[in-house]
């Protein structure tokens, strides 16, 4: 079963998605994501210039030992385009393994730990009116956890916080990434009185999220954990900037409020403190950032050794397959906490035809020999890429501020 083919596709079906596929020679194919928002096109390179060629040949029921090739073997090792590069090879090898044995994806790593995934949406709204109006249609849909966010009164622009009713999309195509402004005090000040809106409209009886999107230091970090505890959120998601984790001992010692991040973490090695010290209660890593598969299950496990629980990025930068991929994880692994879950549009899910489902709050995995997902490349040869990037943020006196 020796992979002959390893084709990089860039397609644009509302937004900038890389796909890997390869076919065997017994006419066998998987996809791996290869999405790196607002960087899109670097790991296509990578792939297309530097490990499609080293692919060609090998034996394609070797995964773990292709995953130590493409990494070693690279020397320069981890950070988001190799990684993402990596993962798309796993994740493509593990769809072809699953195809070639008849079963899903999770029968090959340990079957179910459970029947289905409980995820969360997305209530964002420019003011706390609209913000309850859209918990309430998620709760009307049976999601059992939504994630909340708000515009700031004297802030044109939030991060997460769409313009208008229109599904949001961060990356904005342009050849320079929009510039927002952003607020400390106002953002605390603000803040707490939507948690207590929600809870005082809908009660307790579901999750409540937060994403803080790393803009605080550790003491403000704490100060906001502290104050949101009434209110019983499941997380406070990436409250400061996730490079100097001793940080997060501080944010520990003031609050009871859990915390999540990880998103932006691309090996073992990037979340590695926070998870053997305790300092988080849920790792971000998703398939397409965090090495695929193979490499996302020794991170899963080493936080199930330390009482980390599961959180995985979903968010429509990433694409139906590594959802799908997602997915197959989610559902074997002991220690799964929450999937994250942003529809795709009508346009990326035609790209990407996929058989996981959504009921009730809960997500099933394909069942279907492999991820149960493709990609239609007539259909993606449609939308071009387009360049695309994430905003960026100063503070009111101009200076840069974190993302």
């Amino acid at each position: 079963m020796n992979i002959v083919a390893a084709k990089v596709i860039v397609t644009c079906p509302d937004r900038n998605f890389v796909t890997l596929k390869l076919t065997t020679d017994d006419g066998l194919t998987g996809v791996g994501d290869a999405t790196l928002n607002g960087r899109e096109l670097a790991v296509a390179s990578y792939l297309q210039d530097h490990v499609c060629p080293l692919l060609i040949g090998r034996d394609a029921a070797r995964i773990e030992d292709t995953w130590q090739y493409l990494h070693k073997g690279a020397y320069w090792r981890r950070g988001p385009v190799t990684m993402t590069a990596v993962a798309a090879v796993d994740t493509a090898l593990w769809d072809i393994k699953g195809k070639a044995a008849g079963m899903p994806v999770y029968q090959l790593i340990g079957g179910r730990s459970r029947d289905a995934v409980t995820v969360y949406g997305h209530a964002n709204g420019a003011t706390v009116p609209d913000v309850l109006e859209q918990v309430g249609g998620l709760l009307d849909r049976g999601y059992r956890a939504v994630r909340v966010q708000v515009g700031i009164p004297g802030l044109k622009k939030v991060y997460g916080v769409p313009a208008t009713r229109e599904p949001y999309e961060p990356a904005v195509a342009g050849e320079r990434p929009d510039e927002e402004t952003w607020s400390t005090p106002k953002y605390l000040n603000f803040v707490p009185g939507l948690f207590a809106a929600v809870r005082e409209r809908f009660g307790h009886d579901f999750h409540l999220l937060h994403d803080v999107h790393h803009r605080l230091t550790p003491i403000e970090a704490a100060r906001l954990g502290r104050a949101v505890e009434p209110y019983g959120l499941f997380w406070l998601e990436d409250p400061i900037s996730e490079e100097l984790q001793e940080g997060f001992r501080l944010i520990r010692s003031h609050t009871t409020t859990p915390i999540a991040v990880g998103e932006v973490y691309n090996s073992i090695w990037d979340c590695r403190q926070l998870i053997v010290e305790q300092l988080i209660d849920y790792i971000r890593m998703d398939v397409v950032h965090g090495g695929g598969i193979t490499h996302l299950r020794r991170v899963f496990d080493l936080a199930a050794l330390h009482h980390v629980r599961t959180g995985s990025h979903g968010a429509t930068d990433l694409s139906p397959v590594c959802l799908a991929a997602g997915l197959h994880v989610d559902i074997a692994v002991p220690n799964f906490g929450i999937q994250e879950y942003m529809p795709h549009t009508e346009a990326t899910d035609a790209v990407f035809p996929h058989t996981y489902r959504f009921a009730d709050g809960l997500l099933y995995p394909s069942e279907e020999p492999g991820l149960g997902v493709d990609i239609d490349e007539e259909a993606a040869a449609e939308y071009p890429y387009r360049r695309a990037y994430l905003p960026v943020n100063r503070l009111e006196d101009g200076s840069m501020h974190d993302w």
